[in-house]
C-alpha cells in the first residue's frame, strides 16, 4: 500500500486539476463585451478620479492644478513633514470600502481606477516615494470590489513623461513620453509588473493602458503616428504573462481621434472614448459606432459627464441604446452636483483657494502673502474629514439620470460590509 500511495497521489492530483473550474473573466466577442455567464455585459459605473490623482478643479483649484503644483502648495502652507501625514491620511480617506459598498448598493457594476506610474517608482509623489504603495492601493480597492462583486478597469492616467502634455498626467506641460525611449520602456515594464500581479484575479475587467494621449494643442502629425505602436509594445508585454484581461486602447486628442488605429492587433481589446461638452444625440458618437461597425470590436465611454442631469440622462440613454458601456466621471468632488457624490467645503475654504491661486512664482512673491497657518492647517484637517463618505452628500438626481436607484447614505454605512 506505501508503495502504491505516490501514484494515489498523482492521480488525485491530476483530477483535481482536471475538473477544476478555471477562473471566469469578462471578455469580447464581435462588438460585444461578454460577462462570466456568457451573456452580453453592460459597463455601468464611476471613475474614482482625485484619489490616486488628484486634480485642482475638483478642489475648486484652477492654475494649482495637478498633483504636483497642489503638493507644493500645501508643502508651503505646513510644511513637508505635515504634508507627507496629510497625502497619507487623504489615500486612506477618500476612497474606502464603504465608498465601494456604496456604489454596488446603487447599482453600478463596476469602477474605473485612474493612476499615476510614479505610485510604482522611487520617484517623489505626494510626499513619499515608496514604489510599493501602487499595489498597496491597487490591492485594496481590488479586495473591495470583489468582496462586493465589482469589476475594476485600472487606467494609467500619468505616463512616465507625460503621455498628454497637461495637467491631468501631471507632466511638465508636453508629451515627453513618445520622445524617449527610457519613459516608454518604464511605461512598458510597469503595465508588466500590473499584469504579472493581477492576471488571475477576476475581478479586474482590463487594462486601460493610456489615458488621453496627446491633447489637441500639440502637433498630431508628430505624435499621433506614434500612439498605436507604442499601445503594441505594451501590449506585447501584458500578454508574455496574462492572456486572460481586456486591454483598453483610447483615441488621440483625450480619447476623441480613432483615426490613429489599424486593424485590432489583439483578440481582446475595447476601444475607449472620452466625450465631455456635445449635444448628447447620436451625431456625437456617430463616428465611434462607425469604427466599431468596420472592424466588428467592442466600444466604451471610458468618462463622460460633467454636465445637467437632463443631459446626464439623456446621454446615457443614448450609450445605453446603442450597447456601449459608460463610467460616468467622476464618483466625487466638491460642492457639486455633477457627481454621484459631493464633499462638502470646510469653513474658511475660500482662504485655501486664495492663497493657492495668487502668485507664487517666486519666493519673494510667497512672502508677500498673507498666510495664517495654523488656520490653513485646520482647513486642510477638515477636508479630509469631509471626503469620508459618510460626510458626503448624494446627489439624487444625478443618481437617478444614471439610470441608478439613489440609497440613503445612512442606510448604506449601516449595511453589514462584505469580510
Amino acid at each position: 500500500m506505501k508503495k502504491l500511495l505516490p501514484y494515489y497521489l498523482l492521480l488525485l492530483t491530476f483530477l483535481t486539476q482536471a475538473y477544476a473550474v478555471p477562473p471566469k473573466f469578462i471578455t469580447v466577442q464581435g462588438k460585444d463585451v461578454i460577462g462570466v455567464d456568457g451573456k452580453p455585459f453592460l459597463i455601468k459605473g464611476s471613475n474614482l478620479g482625485n484619489w490616486l490623482v488628484p486634480e485642482g478643479y475638483m478642489f475648486k483649484l484652477k492654475n494649482t492644478n495637478s498633483p504636483r503644483l497642489i503638493n507644493e502648495m500645501i508643502n508651503e502652507v505646513i510644511g513637508p513633514e505635515e504634508t507627507a501625514k496629510f497625502w497619507s491620511d487623504f489615500l486612506d480617506t477618500y476612497i474606502t470600502q464603504s465608498d465601494i459598498h456604496y456604489l454596488k448598493s446603487i447599482g453600478a457594476n463596476s469602477v474605473r481606477v485612474p493612476f499615476n506610474y510614479r505610485l510604482f517608482t522611487g520617484e517623489d509623489y505626494l510626499s513619499a516615494n515608496d514604489a510599493t504603495r501602487g499595489f498597496t492601493m491597487l490591492d485594496r480597492v481590488v479586495k473591495w470590489c470583489k468582496a462586493e462583486g465589482l469589476y475594476v478597469i485600472l487606467d494609467m492616467h500619468c505616463a512616465p513623461g507625460g503621455q498628454t502634455g497637461d495637467n491631468i498626467d501631471d507632466s511638465f506641460g508636453y508629451p515627453f513620453l513618445y520622445g524617449s525611449a527610457a519613459n516608454r520602456k518604464l511605461t512598458i515594464d510597469i503595465w508588466h509588473k500590473i499584469a504579472n500581479r493581477y492576471k488571475n484575479e477576476t475581478a479586474v475587467l482590463g487594462y486601460d493602458l493610456l489615458n488621453e494621449p496627446v491633447a489637441h494643442y500639440f502637433d498630431a502629425t508628430k505624435f499621433n503616428p506614434l500612439i498605436e505602436p507604442l499601445y503594441r509594445d505594451i501590449s506585447k508585454s501584458i500578454r508574455k504573462v496574462d492572456k486572460n484581461h481586456i486591454l483598453f486602447l483610447g483615441g488621440a486628442q483625450w480619447d476623441t481621434n480613432f483615426a490613429i488605429f489599424n486593424q485590432p492587433f489583439d483578440s481582446k481589446i475595447i476601444y475607449t472614448f472620452h466625450k465631455y461638452g456635445d449635444k448628447p444625440d447620436l451625431g456625437s458618437i456617430a463616428r465611434f459606432i462607425a469604427f466599431r461597425d468596420k472592424y466588428n470590436v467592442p466600444i466604451y465611454a471610458g468618462e463622460t459627464g460633467e454636465n445637467t442631469d437632463e443631459w446626464i440622462s439623456k446621454f446615457r440613454t443614448l450609450l445605453e441604446s446603442n450597447h456601449i458601456g459608460w463610467h460616468f466621471w467622476p464618483y466625487k468632488k466638491m460642492d457639486s452636483s455633477k457627481n454621484i457624490l459631493s464633499i462638502i467645503p470646510p469653513a474658511k475654504y475660500d482662504s485655501l483657494v486664495n492663497y493657492a491661486e495668487a502668485p507664487r512664482g517666486s519666493f519673494k512673491e510667497i512672502r508677500k502673502l498673507p498666510l495664517q497657518r495654523e488656520m490653513l492647517k485646520q482647513v486642510l484637517t477638515e477636508l479630509l474629514d469631509n471626503c469620508k463618505f459618510t460626510k458626503c452628500k448624494p446627489n439624487d438626481g444625478y443618481i437617478k439620470a444614471l439610470g441608478l436607484q439613489p440609497v440613503n447614505a445612512i442606510v448604506a454605512t449601516t449595511t453589514p460590509l462584505p469580510k
